[in-house]
């Protein structure tokens, strides 16, 4: 008799990984899966059905409306009526979106505040394609080693199975399970920049070096991870007073930064970007008497009398 699709395997193998590896946030909570109705996520839906039913495991899977375009309703409930059809429980999520940072920004913020589970797990269908768009993102950005090193497998609540799964794969599980994906018209449309790189840049990358770009950068990003959690531990252990300047001079740069951040966002700053850190750590270890650093949160940094301290922002 024959086996699986080799698809269908793949996508179930890295399923079943990604749980066994996830043990102990199973237990505390249960799973869910995100199912956008898209192939990436209706994989992810059938496999972890498949792979979590011989576990014993009960599995929902949630639909978020954003309520973009028209009939997205109609999109919403065919994708949680094909998670009933895999034998998961379903429910839509209608959400506002609205907020800074344009459509897309606003529609994630909406998209990951509706999914978040009081415990447990949520599965996101991002897969080894996406995590090479996202290293290149941060690299284009000069965003910092925070992001070019990308998503996480595992960052409870979320979790991501398929980080090493291509998105050709994902499409021939859906095709050898029969499952219908929907084509989101927003994944081919030029005005975003996610979509530009999927379809100019990478394949254009993929032809000059002969293959294996998006392999090659989900690597990187999974490397620098490496190198960052061995950063942060050491960030963490430091002993000495945070603001103190003259404790943080020694240290190195890189070091430093991240003492300087764990300070800020114990101290209140709500949201950090790389150049926000650096313009900060220029007041230890390039002070030339310049003024403060203005920061999200109406905060302000400064450095006085040997010491960083944060203020309110005087309007």
């Amino acid at each position: 008799m024959n086996g699986p699709d080799p698809a269908v395997s793949a996508v179930r193998t890295a399923v079943r990984r990604f749980l066994a590896d996830a043990g102990e946030h199973l237990t505390c909570g249960g799973v869910a899966v995100a199912v956008s109705g898209g192939a990436d996520s209706l994989a992810l839906a059938a496999a972890t059905a498949h792979v979590a039913g011989r576990l014993g495991l009960a599995v929902r899977g949630l639909v978020v409306d954003h309520g973009l375009q028209a009939g997205s309703a109609e999109v919403a409930e065919r994708a949680a009526g094909q998670c009933r059809e895999l034998g998961l429980d379903a429910e839509v999520l209608p959400v506002v979106v609205q907020g800074p940072g344009g459509p897309e920004a606003a529609a994630r913020r909406a998209r990951y505040a509706a999914l978040r589970p009081a415990k447990g797990l949520v599965l996101l269908g991002h897969t080894m394609d996406d995590q090479a768009e996202t290293v290149l993102l941060g690299l284009g950005r000069g965003s910092g080693p925070r992001s070019i090193a990308g998503m996480r497998p595992l960052d409870p609540p979320w979790g991501r199975p398929l980080l090493g799964t291509s998105r050709a794969t994902t499409t021939a599980a859906c095709a050898a399970l029969g499952l219908d994906p929907w084509l989101d018209p927003h994944n081919t449309d030029p005005a975003f920049t996610r979509v530009r790189l999927r379809a100019d840049v990478l394949p254009l990358l993929e032809d000059v070096l002969h293959g294996g770009v998006a392999a090659a950068l989900a690597r990187t990003a999974a490397q620098l991870r490496e190198d960052n959690d061995a950063l942060d531990g050491i960030a963490e252990a430091f002993g000495g007073d945070p603001a103190d300047i003259a404790a943080l001079e020694p240290l190195p740069a890189a070091v430093r930064r991240r003492v300087i951040r764990r300070w800020l966002l114990a101290s209140g700053t709500p949201e950090l970007s790389d150049s926000h850190v650096r313009a900060v750590d220029a007041l230890v270890a390039g002070w030339k008497g310049q003024g403060g650093v203005w920061l999200s949160g109406g905060l302000v940094a400064r450095r006085a009398h040997g010491r960083l301290r944060l203020d309110p922002r005087q309007s």
